[in-house]
């Protein structure tokens, strides 16, 4: 599907704007706080569901009792909108003129976004590094997202449970920590697999992108064996009851894991310079789209939010030629920084 335009209504600071999107490259120019990010906001809001950085409650422009975001695509349209009735906020959807509460794995469009906060992926914590995986497998697998939903759900019961002032028993305890085994063995199976795929082919892409021969793994990094993941999980919840109880939380689990990138097998945290940081997440994020749209049949629109400027000319280079199968929006600041690259025609939207 192509986006052909989009209009938001007391969506952020937009009281009314509408933008026209070319099939293929559409750079969207204008100062900090001009509204850039929420724009990319707004169309992962309508394809996804969801924003990928606020509560509902903080996308409403200021003082607004709705908000309405329409997505128009080629023979199609998709609205959100918000209202607050009661002081409760709620949220619709309507893909063509087909009411929704909620998008269903089959009702979003695949997207691959690129911000600021992924520059922070190997040296941030290792909640960036496990929301980033996650989130790929969300929209790779039909019932992950509910998955992770409902993973959160059971691990705040049982922290609820360790946080009381007399330690609770066994058999209290047993329900929570056998869910979350069940759930948590499922999730660690989707890491893992994930993890292989990009190993098979990320020391090549990146090889390519850097121009030297450069070994990259992927590795995840947990305190049990993955294999058969959910018994021995179950077991060293069980094991350390006392030990949870005493600090208030679940101490073992999914959510207590990482993702570890070594190039030549060195922990690319400790030892990657700027610029291999920028390969490594510029690998990353070509791997997603084609995963992506491997396993939907269809093309994710790829939304880079002011990242162009912080590759360098090599990368830059390697960026173009991956974007022109696809349809993509670019906010930049400089519009310098990213027309003079594209040899082809660019839409340039100013703000």
């Amino acid at each position: 599907m192509t986006l052909t335009y989009a209009r938001l209504q007391h969506f952020r600071s937009y009281s009314d704007g509408s933008f026209e999107f070319d099939p293929g490259v559409n750079i969207i120019v204008g100062p900090n706080a001009s509204g850039k990010t929420s724009l990319i906001e707004a169309v992962i809001v309508g394809l996804q569901g969801s924003s990928f950085k606020a509560r509902d409650t903080e996308l409403l422009q200021h003082g607004a009792d709705w908000a309405r975001v329409d997505l128009g695509f080629e023979g199609s349209l998709r609205v959100c909108k918000w209202q607050y009735q009661q002081d409760k906020l709620t949220k619709t959807f309507d893909i063509d003129n087909n009411p929704y509460k909620r998008l269903s794995h089959q009702k979003t469009e695949p997207v691959v976004l690129f911000e600021p906060n992924h520059l922070l992926l190997l040296h941030g914590s290792p909640e960036l590094r496990r929301s980033f995986l996650d989130d790929l497998i969300s929209q790779l697998k039909p019932d992950f997202a509910s998955i992770r939903r409902h993973y959160k759900r059971v691990l705040t019961q049982r922290n609820a449970l360790l946080k009381q002032h007399h330690q609770p028993s066994t058999d209290q305890l047993f329900v929570w920590s056998l869910r979350l085994s069940e759930l948590g063995g499922r999730i660690v199976a989707e890491r893992v697999n994930i993890l292989e795929q990009f190993n098979e082919v990320m020391s090549e892409l990146y090889s390519t992108i850097a121009g030297n021969e450069t070994s990259v793994t992927l590795q995840y990094n947990s305190l049990l064996p993955t294999s058969n993941y959910e018994t021995k999980l179950l077991h060293k919840l069980e094991q350390n009851i006392a030990r949870d109880h005493m600090v208030g939380f679940t101490t073992f689990g999914p959510h207590r894991e990482d993702i570890e990138i070594l190039l030549n097998n060195q922990p690319a945290s400790q030892t990657a310079s700027r610029g291999e940081v920028r390969t490594l997440l510029l690998a990353l994020k070509m791997l997603e789209a084609q995963f992506i749209e491997e396993a939907r049949g269809k093309k994710p629109i790829l939304l880079f939010d002011d990242v162009f400027s912080e590759l360098d000319g090599k990368r830059r280079q390697a960026l173009v030629g991956f974007l022109k199968p696809y349809q993509s929006i670019i906010t930049t600041t400089d519009a310098d920084v990213v027309v003079g690259h594209f040899s082809e025609r660019a839409n340039i939207l100013a703000l």
